[in-house]
């Protein structure tokens, strides 16, 4: 396993620019094999999940070329069968599949998904919507088998706003008889993108980025290029790492409206954001004050954003208490920094963090991605060296992360 030496670096300074979003790129890679055709997609960070999902469409039997950010994708004879595919169990974006599988052959065959180990993420709202659109389900041996003659429009409640539903659902209603309603909807930009997506394929899709969505089935969709939108979760480290080192940093190739929540706590605790039209640009000199977090779903604090804001919080004035809603697993990271000096308490799905004046460098471990940053973090304003254990969660989400963070003016060491 790989892992992180980490010395103090003073203040980030400079320009970096944000690849695209993986959040985005997976559910659009799945579409994919839905069109008559090659797709392009470009701005794709090829990442550890990016190669994972690639490699189940090539087990599928799609044609695949990969050049640098660019992948293109031809659906070929496509089979339905992921049982005991070693990367669907790596990849919690994998069951994503089995919507755009339905829709094409009638068929999937695939283990439960993986991923970070952040809590309960169960796929029963994923279920519950195919499953009205006309889909049998068979559930056995960590497997979960799913067939239909013809999916068939429908009207969908989700009991909660899953991003994942949400886009399982729309691509397996884009190519339904009749239209689909989605009440309850996700409304993260990642599923605005793949509307832009399936639209581009010749796909009938409305109301995406609000709380109902609305698809008008069609019989064929076609291969097209797609741009894939930045990463609002990187650029939210980035704005974040600047924040905490007291650095200067241009923020390039963002959408500033997809970064509002980070931005108003920023500015709320005393750091200055300059914003244009496509960058943000991040002056940390001013002294950092406490403040309250409470994670929720889209348009509210991302909770794929509070172990780093939290870090933050950990060296700020005063005393802050964030609350987590989404994961009930997702406080693991603050063991870890307390283990660098931190003062912290935890109450359930509650963290009190009274800042202090510097933490400490230590040997600590990544218990999931956005935690493997927020360690990242920490260990640039800590004193002495830190080690950081289990990296490998950070190549899953953050394309070139140490060379972007080194050339800031970061000491991150790969060994």
């Amino acid at each position: 396993m790989s892992k992180y030496i980490i010395m103090p670096c003073g203040s980030l300074n400079g320009e970096v620019e944000i690849s695209g979003s993986k959040n985005a790129l997976l559910p659009i890679l799945a579409a994919s094999i839905m069109g008559e055709g090659e797709s392009v997609i470009k701005n794709a960070p090829m990442l550890v999940d990016s190669h994972n999902m690639c490699s189940m469409l090539t087990h599928l039997g799609a044609k695949l070329q990969i050049s640098e950010d660019t992948i293109c994708i031809k659906p070929h004879n496509l089979s339905g069968d992921l049982e005991n595919f070693a990367p669907v169990e790596l990849l919690r974006a994998s069951f994503l599949i089995s919507g755009p599988l339905l829709a094409k052959i009638g068929k999937v065959n695939i283990s439960m998904p993986g991923g970070c180990q952040i809590g309960v993420r169960p796929i029963d709202l994923h279920l519950k919507g195919l499953c009205a659109l006309g889909a049998d389900i068979e559930q056995q041996h960590g497997y979960i088998k799913l067939s239909c003659r013809k999916l068939k429009g429908n009207k969908i409640y989700l009991d909660f706003p899953s991003v994942g539903a949400t886009e399982n659902i729309m691509m397996a209603a884009s190519m339904a008889d009749g239209e689909t309603i989605i009440e309850n909807a996700a409304t993260e930009p990642e599923i605005s993108d793949l509307a832009l997506y399936i639209n581009n394929m010749g796909g009938k899709v409305t109301g995406a980025g609000t709380d109902t969505i609305k698809i008008m089935g069609v019989k064929k969709l076609k291969g097209c290029t797609h741009f894939v939108i930045p990463d609002r979760i990187e650029a939210g480290t980035f704005m974040i790492g600047a924040a905490a080192t007291k650095g200067n940093i241009l923020i390039k190739n963002v959408i500033p409206q997809h970064l509002k929540p980070v931005t108003s706590k920023l500015r709320e605790i005393g750091i200055n954001v300059d914003e244009g039209d496509t960058f943000i640009k991040i002056c940390g000199e001013s002294p950092i004050n406490a403040t309250d977090i409470k994670t929720l779903p889209y348009p509210g604090f991302p909770t794929d954003m509070q172990a780093q804001f939290s870090t933050l919080l950990s060296i700020s004035n005063g005393t802050s208490v964030v609350t987590e809603t989404i994961f009930e697993n997702r406080f693991m990271h603050l063991t870890e920094l307390k283990r660098m000096g931190a003062n912290i308490k935890i109450d359930g799905r509650t963290s009190v963090i009274q800042g202090i004046d510097h933490l400490t460098g230590a040997s600590v471990r990544a218990t999931d991605l956005r935690a493997g940053a927020a360690l990242v973090i920490a260990g640039l304003v800590a004193d002495g060296q830190t080690e950081i254990d289990n990296i490998g969660y950070l190549d899953r989400g953050y394309y070139k992360f140490e060379e972007k963070m080194n050339k800031l003016g970061a000491n991150i060491t790969r060994i």
